[in-house]
């Protein structure tokens, strides 16, 4: 479909005032909240993307996204964080050695200290991310790095990932393969559109066979690039204006991460990646050790059909309800894949309402 929409628009949010908060990391990071503050509210919400998105996932022109929908719920302040996993940064097409270790002990610390240092200590934060935004949340919250959260929805995944067998292999495998024999330390959505017999090119052209279910080249590299053989999302929830713009929602992966995304889908559950890291000393070794001390209610939201990361998240909250009874809720969206919960051109109507009444009963 023709481009429509301007890459990193904020058009999506018209009826707001807006406003960028950069701010930077302890290991050197400069990231971005951006405000959309419609009305003063004693309830303030931080929306976090996913590795490969950002905050435009939860802004987007096509259909009521979910900015507006809480403003028109009477959540009228809404923040939304780009960490180093997002696609408005080069971060993921650089050669890094990032884990999710890093985002749980620099990033989402530094998101919320920004964050407070605008709406004071008085006013209750509520958070809902998605896919390894909500992976590394849920660490720094169980690790203690982030504090006074008074809610948490996770989609898709939270603290204990599971994939399909075809992506533990690809996890298992694939950075080696890219970085040490194909060459690039990262892949791209919009390798279908690279210079013809680039090895971008040619990595897209090898993966499109395997993706028959539409004729996008964006959709198959992400099917590729995180689906276990299947696509990320459920076609038919998807706006084909949406499905249009994937390479502009969605950018670079730097492999690295499926290397610490491997080992906690080996572990079954988040662990450290490099116990030895000096750096990570203060984090623990198995993030779900000190569940017994986390009082924040966690709601788990999964599509049915979530061919990226399965069951995970009814894992999780089976997991923590040993553990905490009756304190954190599940969430089962039918038809719904890993992405589409927020993205979806009917979201608005079939998920957010789920969202929006986890938050209401857990507001003041």
């Amino acid at each position: 479909m023709d481009q429509r929409i301007a890459r990193f628009t904020l058009a999506g949010v018209a009826d707001a005032e807006v406003s960028v908060h950069p701010f930077a990391t302890e290991d050197g990071l400069g990231l971005n909240l951006t405000r959309f503050r419609r009305a003063d509210s004693d309830d303030v919400v931080l929306l976090v993307h996913g590795l490969t998105t950002s905050s435009d996932m939860y802004i987007m022109p096509e259909h009521r996204n979910l900015v507006n929908f809480l403003h028109d719920s009477g959540f009228g302040d809404v923040w939304a964080l780009d960490f180093r996993m997002s696609g408005r940064f080069p971060y993921d097409a650089e050669t890094h050695r990032y884990t999710l270790d890093d985002v749980a002990q620099y990033d989402h610390p530094a998101a919320i200290a920004e964050l407070r240092r605008h709406i004071g200590d008085g006013r209750r934060v509520h958070v809902i991310s998605h896919c390894l935004g909500s992976v590394s949340f849920a660490m720094a919250l169980f690790a203690g790095t982030v504090t006074g959260i008074t809610s948490l929805t996770c989609n898709s995944v939270a603290l204990t990932p599971r994939t399909p067998f075809w992506s533990r292999i690809k996890l298992g495998y694939g950075p080696a393969v890219l970085e040490y024999l194909l060459g690039p330390s990262h892949l791209d959505p919009r390798y279908g559109t690279a210079p013809v017999l680039t090895r971008g090119w040619m990595i897209a052209k090898a993966v499109g066979p395997f993706h028959p279910t539409c004729d996008e080249p964006a959709c198959h590299m992400l099917s590729f690039m995180w689906g276990g053989g299947k696509p990320i999302f459920t076609h038919a929830k998807m706006s084909p204006v949406t499905h249009g713009r994937l390479p502009d929602l969605f950018g670079s992966v730097g492999v690295h991460y499926y290397r610490h995304v491997h080992k906690m889908v080996k572990a079954g559950r988040a662990v450290k990646y490099d116990p030895r890291d000096p750096r990570h000393a203060g984090l623990p070794g198995d993030y779900l050790s000190g569940a017994a001390d986390v009082t924040t209610p966690i709601l788990f939201l999964t599509g049915d059909r979530n061919h990226v990361f399965t069951d995970s998240n009814i894992v999780c909250h089976r997991t923590l309800e040993q553990v905490a009874p009756g304190l954190h809720e599940l969430e089962i969206l039918p038809g719904y894949g890993h992405q589409d919960p927020f993205m979806g051109a009917e979201s608005a109507t079939e998920v957010f309402p789920q969202v929006l009444d986890f938050l209401k009963r857990k507001a003041g």
